[in-house]
C-alpha cells in the first residue's frame, strides 16, 4: 500500500484529525474542494439535527507548503461545533446498548464501563476526516482525467430506473436532487418514503452506485489475493458504518444468468479493443480493464430509531427498551460522498502503485507511458511454449 490513512476524535469531542501518508510532492491542493466535499456530507433529505450544527471545514496542520503537498504526511484537522454543548457537561451513564450498534460488543472487547465510549468512536461522524482524505485522492485522480461520482438508486423500497443514463449523466444529475437520485420521478417517491419513516420513528437504508471514469488499464493485480483491486475496494468500502454488502456491476444479478449471458464480449474498432457492455463492473482477474469502475454498496437503516427496541440495562440486568440517541432518518444521501472518497482513496492508492515516484512530475511522465488498448500497444509473439517441462527419469 502505498497511500495510509489515519483518523482520530470522537463524535463530541473537540474534532477529528486526518492523516494521509503517501501523496507525492507538488499536488496542488483545493481547500475549498475538500470543504466542499465535506458540505456535500451534510446535504440531503433525512439528515437529523446534528447537521444543523456544524459546519464543516478543514485545517491545515501539515503537509503542504504554499498549497502544493511536501511529500510529507498531510494532516486536516476538522472541528466539532457541537463540542461546546458538551464539554464540561455531566452525562448520565449509558448502559443499555442499542441493537444495530457497536455498544454492546465494544463493551465486551474494551472492556468498557459505559458504553458512551464505544459509540462516540463508532459514530459515522467519523467519516467527515475520511471525506477530507477522499477529496485530496479525488484531486489527484483529477490530474489524470480520472474521475470518480455517484448517485443513490435506491432508497427503502424505492428503485430508480437508471438504464437509459450514462454514469456521467448520473452523476450529474444526482447534485439536482434532495436525496442524490438521477431519476426525479423516484427521487420525490424516496423524499417520501424518508417523511413517512421519519412520522413513525423509524429509518430506511439504501444502495449507492459509485462509478469510476477514465481509469488506465492494469491497476491492481491477480499475483496475491490482498492485491486484487476488487478486494481491495470492497475492503474499503465494507469499512462505512452501515454498509453491507458490495457488488461490481450487477454482481447478485449475474449469478442467476448463464456465463454466456455475463461476460463482456471483446471486439475491435479502428485498431482499439471495445466492449459493449460492462457486466463485470470494470474489473476483471482484480484489475482494470478499461471499462468504467461501477461498485454498486447496501447501506442497512439506521439502528438509532425513535421506536424503541428490546434491550438490557446491563447494570441492573434487567430487560429495557433501548434509548433513542440523536441521529439520521435515512443516511444514504449524505452517505454518496462518503463511498466516492474511499473509492477514491483506494484507486489512488492502486494508481500510485501502478506508476511508482515521489513527485508529481514523475507521476505524469510515467502515466503517458501506459499501455492502452490499443492492438499495436500488445505483444504477443505468436509462439508456443512448454510449461513445466517433463522431469528427466533417473532410470
Amino acid at each position: 500500500m502505498n497511500l495510509r490513512l489515519l483518523t482520530s476524535g470522537e463524535s463530541h469531542g473537540p474534532g477529528y484529525v486526518m492523516i494521509l501518508d503517501g501523496l507525492p510532492a507538488g499536488l496542488v491542493l483545493e481547500e475549498e474542494a475538500i470543504n466542499r466535499d465535506l458540505t456535500q456530507r451534510q446535504q440531503g433529505a433525512g439528515a437529523g439535527l446534528r447537521m444543523k450544527i456544524e459546519k464543516d471545514r478543514v485545517k491545515i496542520i501539515g503537509g503542504v507548503m504554499e498549497n502544493r503537498t511536501t511529500g510529507g504526511p498531510l494532516s486536516f484537522f476538522i472541528e466539532n461545533l457541537d463540542h461546546k454543548n458538551w464539554r464540561g457537561r455531566v452525562v448520565k451513564p449509558f448502559v443499555v446498548p442499542r441493537p444495530g450498534h457497536a455498544d454492546l460488543s465494544a463493551a465486551v472487547k474494551y472492556g468498557y464501563d459505559d458504553l458512551r465510549l464505544g459509540l462516540e468512536r463508532a459514530s459515522a461522524r467519523e467519516t467527515s476526516a475520511r471525506v477530507a482524505a477522499g477529496a485530496v485522492c479525488r484531486i489527484l485522480l483529477k490530474h489524470f482525467q480520472i474521475q470518480v461520482g455517484g448517485y443513490v438508486s435506491a432508497i427503502g423500497p424505492v428503485a430508480a430506473d437508471l438504464s437509459s443514463l450514462s454514469f456521467e449523466e448520473c452523476i450529474n444529475r444526482a447534485h439536482q436532487s434532495n436525496v442524490f437520485c438521477p431519476d426525479s420521478e423516484a427521487s420525490q417517491a424516496m423524499e417520501e418514503a424518508i417523511d413517512l419513516a421519519g412520522k413513525k420513528g423509524d429509518t430506511l437504508g439504501g444502495i449507492i452506485e459509485v462509478a469510476a471514469v477514465g481509469l488506465p488499464v492494469g491497476l491492481g493485480s491477480f499475483v496475491q489475493w490482498d492485491r486484487r483491486l476488487d478486494a481491495r475496494l470492497a475492503y474499503a468500502i465494507m469499512s462505512i458504518p452501515a454498509v453491507k454488502g458490495v457488488e461490481f456491476g450487477p454482481a447478485f444479478e449475474n449469478s442467476g444468468r448463464s456465463g454466456s449471458q455475463v461476460q463482456d464480449a471483446i471486439d475491435v474498432e479502428g485498431g482499439e479493443l471495445v466492449r459493449k457492455t460492462n457486466r463485470a463492473g470494470g474489473l476483471e482477474g482484480g484489475i482494470t480493464n478499461g471499462e468504467p469502475l461501477h461498485v454498486r454498496a447496501a447501506f442497512k437503516p439506521i439502528p438509532t430509531l425513535r421506536m424503541s427496541l428490546p434491550s438490557v440495562d446491563l447494570f441492573s440486568k434487567s430487560a429495557r427498551a433501548s434509548v433513542y440517541e440523536r441521529s439520521d432518518t435515512c443516511q444514504v444521501p449524505r452517505a454518496v460522498v462518503v463511498v466516492e472518497a474511499m473509492t477514491a482513496f483506494t484507486l489512488a492508492d492502486a494508481l500510485l502503485e501502478k506508476l511508482g515516484g515521489d513527485t508529481m512530475q514523475e507521476l505524469t511522465e510515467r502515466f503517458k507511458a501506459l499501455k492502452t488498448l490499443s492492438l499495436e500497444n500488445l505483444s504477443l509473439s505468436g509462439r508456443s511454449h512448454i510449461f513445466w517441462p517433463a522431469e528427466e527419469s533417473n532410470d
